[in-house]
C-alpha cells in the first residue's frame, strides 16, 4: 500500500506541477536483482556468495532493506525437472543483516556455506532481497553447481628463513581423473579469522611458497587447499593444516 501510494503521490505532484515526465510503476519500486550469485566447492561445502542491491529496480535509492532469501533446488534429469513447480526452490536461509549470525559479510557482499549436499547431485541456487514493507525483488542470476568428492589437502609445514618463512608441503594423492591445477595458499594474523579467498595461488609442480608480502614482527599463520579441475569445475580441498611464520629483520 504504502509503494502504491508513493507512485500516486508522484504522478499527483508532476500533474500539478504542469509537467510530464516518466512515471515509476508500483513494481519497479522493489529492490534491483542481485545480477552476481557465486557458488564455489571448498571442501565437502558450497560458498555461496552475492552483493547487496544499493539501488531499487527503477534505479532510485534502496532503502529499508530488510533481507535475503537464499534459494536452492535439485536438478533432476530433464525429463523429470521442473525448475518453475511451486516447491521446487526451498529456503536455505533467511539473512537478516542487522543479525548476521553464521553469515559472514564483506563490505557489501555476503557470504555463507552450505552444507547439506550430497556427492553426485546438481544444485541451482538463487536469491531474492525483501524491503520492510515485504517488497520483493526479482529472482537474481542462478547458477548450477555439481557436487563432488574433493580433494584431500596436503600437510604443510613451515621453515623460518633470513628473508622470512617458506611453506612447504607433498601434493596428495589424486584419482586419475582429477586434474591438479595447483595450490591456493590462505594466511591470516593472530586473532584473526582465514580468509575466503586466497592470499595467493600457485602452479601444480610447486611445493613450496616464500611468502614475498610479510611485515616485520607480524605473526602469521598459513594454511593452503589443494585446488583441482573435476569437469569444467575448479574445486577446493578442506583447509590444511596451519603452519606459522614471523619476519624479524637481524639486528
Amino acid at each position: 500500500m504504502k509503494k502504491y501510494c508513493l507512485w500516486i503521490g508522484i504522478a499527483l505532484l508532476l500533474t500539478a506541477c504542469g509537467k510530464r515526465g516518466p512515471l515509476v510503476a508500483p513494481e519497479a519500486l522493489v529492490p534491483a536483482a542481485i545480477n552476481d550469485l557465486q557458488v564455489e566447492q571448498k571442501g565437502n561445502r558450497f560458498l555461496v556468495c552475492w552483493s547487496r542491491p544499493g539501488k531499487e529496480e527503477w534505479g532510485g535509492p534502496l532503502e529499508n532493506l530488510a533481507g535475503f532469501r537464499v534459494l536452492r533446488r535439485d536438478v533432476l534429469p530433464p525429463d523429470q525437472d521442473c525448475e518453475e513447480c511451486p516447491n521446487a526452490y526451498r529456503q536455505v536461509k533467511l539473512v537478516d543483516p542487522e543479525y548476521l549470525g553464521d553469515v559472514l559479510q564483506f563490505g557489501s557482499r555476503y557470504c555463507l556455506f552450505d552444507s547439506e549436499l550430497l556427492n553426485g547431485k546438481t544444485y541451482q541456487y538463487k536469491v531474492v532481497s525483501f524491503q520492510q514493507d515485504g517488497a520483493t525483488s526479482k529472482s537474481s542470476n542462478k547458477v548450477r553447481r555439481s557436487k563432488v568428492v574433493p580433494p584431500a589437502p596436503p600437510a604443510i609445514s613451515a621453515q623460518q628463513t633470513p628473508d622470512g618463512v617458506t611453506l612447504q608441503w607433498k601434493p596428495p594423492a589424486l584419482p586419475p581423473n582429477v586434474a591438479l591445477e595447483g595450490f591456493s595458499i590462505y594466511r591470516k594474523q593472530a586473532n584473526g579469522v582465514m580468509p575466503l579467498s586466497p592470499f595467493a595461488i600457485v602452479k601444480s609442480d610447486a611445493t613450496t611458497f616464500a611468502d614475498p608480502h610479510m611485515e616485520h614482527g607480524v605473526l602469521y599463520f598459513y594454511a593452503v587447499r589443494t585446488l583441482v579441475k573435476i569437469g569444467s569445475d575448479l574445486v577446493e580441498s578442506d583447509l590444511s593444516n596451519e603452519a606459522e611464520g614471523k619476519f624479524s629483520l637481524s639486528e
